[in-house]
C-alpha cells in the first residue's frame, strides 16, 4: 500500500511461556510460604512495640493524714513483765500444761504458786498476748485459783496484774486475804467483776472503798488490767491500757498480813459483790509488784499483748 508505513508484526508467543513467566501465582498457592510471610509480619509488629515510645501513662498520689507508726517498747508479754521483774512479787506466766500443780514464778523471786482444784491448760483462739508462745489457764468457776507460797506483811504500794477472758459476770481475779488456800476471814485489795460485768478495785480501812470501771467486760474478749495502790496516788484501775476509775483520797489499805490469790477468794460484803467468788474464765500473766506501777508502764504492758 502506497504512502503507509507497514506495521510490525506481532509474535505471538505460546501459552506455556506465559506460565512460566508467572512464577509467582504458582508459589502464592504455596501455605508455606504463606506461613513464612504471616511470622515475619508478626516480628516486625513485635519489635515496633518494643521500640516505639509509650503513649499513655498514669500516676497516683496517695495521703492518709490519720495513722501514725511507733515503736513498741516490748514486744510480747512475757518481755514486758520482765522489763518491771525487779519490782515483781511473783509473776506467773500460768503457761503450764493441763493437770500442772506448780506456776512456775518468771520474777526471779522464787515465788512459785499453786494450782488449786481443777488445772486445764488450753489454747483459745484468739489466744491473750498473741506473740507469746503457750497455752492459756482456764479456770471452771468452781474449784479452780492459784494460792502464792509465802504471807506479805501490810503491802501499802502495790500493783496487781491479769490477762483475762470471760463471759461470766462474778469472780475474783486478784485479792489479799488472811488465809493462804481457804476462805480469808481479812480480805482486802481485791480485784473483782461484779454482778453487772463491771470490773471493780476495792480496798478496806475501817470502812470500804471501791472504784469500778464504766464498761463491762464479760464480751469475751482479752482484757488486761491492773490495780494499783499507793500512798502518793491512791487507788487507780486501768483497763487495756487505759486509766478507766481512780480515787487519789483513798491511800492506805487495811493494816493486814496475808497471802495474795488468783483466780478465788472471798469477795463477801463488799458493795455489789457476786453471788459466786470463783472466777470462770481463761487467764495469762497474772503478777503482783511491791510498786506502783505507772500509766506509762501499764500501757506498755497492755500494747504488748496486742
Amino acid at each position: 500500500m502506497t504512502g503507509l508505513h507497514a506495521l510490525p508484526r506481532v509474535r505471538r508467543r505460546p501459552l506455556a511461556l506465559l506460565r512460566l513467566r508467572l512464577p509467582a501465582l504458582g508459589r502464592l498457592r504455596d501455605g508455606r510460604l504463606v506461613a513464612v510471610l504471616l511470622v515475619v509480619a508478626l516480628a516486625a509488629v513485635v519489635l515496633l512495640n518494643q521500640f516505639a515510645p509509650t503513649r499513655s501513662a498514669y500516676s497516683a498520689r496517695i495521703t492518709d493524714s490519720t495513722n501514725t507508726a511507733g515503736t513498741a517498747p516490748y514486744f510480747t508479754c512475757a518481755g514486758a513483765v520482765s522489763a518491771d521483774a525487779s519490782g515483781a512479787l511473783f509473776a506467773y506466766r500460768l503457761g503450764e500444761a493441763s493437770g500442772s500443780r506448780t506456776a512456775a514464778d518468771a520474777s526471779g523471786k522464787a515465788a512459785n504458786g499453786t494450782y488449786q482444784g481443777s488445772m486445764v491448760a488450753a489454747t483459745p483462739n484468739p489466744n491473750g498476748c498473741v506473740r507469746d508462745t503457750g497455752s492459756a489457764y482456764v479456770l471452771n468457776g468452781s474449784t479452780s485459783f492459784v494460792s502464792t507460797p509465802r504471807a506479805y506483811v501490810n503491802p501499802t504500794t502495790f500493783s496487781e496484774e491479769v490477762w483475762f477472758r470471760t463471759t461470766v459476770a462474778g469472780g475474783l481475779l486478784i485479792g489479799f486475804g488472811s488465809s493462804q488456800t481457804g476462805t480469808s476471814g481479812q480480805h482486802d485489795r481485791q480485784t473483782w467483776i461484779n454482778p453487772s460485768g463491771q470490773l471493780v478495785f476495792g480496798a478496806y480501812n475501817g470502812t470500804t472503798q471501791t472504784i469500778t470501771s464504766p464498761q463491762s467486760v464479760t464480751d469475751g474478749a482479752w482484757h488486761h488490767v491492773v490495780s494499783t495502790m499507793s500512798p502518793g496516788n491512791g487507788m487507780r484501775l486501768y483497763l487495756d491500757g487505759s486509766l478507766v476509775a481512780s480515787n487519789a483520797a483513798y491511800t492506805q489499805p487495811e493494816n493486814a498480813t496475808g497471802y495474795f490469790k488468783i483466780g478465788y477468794d472471798t469477795i463477801a460484803y463488799w458493795p455489789g459483790s457476786p453471788s459466786n467468788y470463783f472466777f470462770t474464765g481463761s487467764m495469762r500473766f497474772a503478777a503482783v509488784y511491791g510498786t506502783e506501777l505507772t500509766a506509762a508502764q501499764v500501757a506498755a504492758h497492755a500494747a504488748a499483748g496486742r
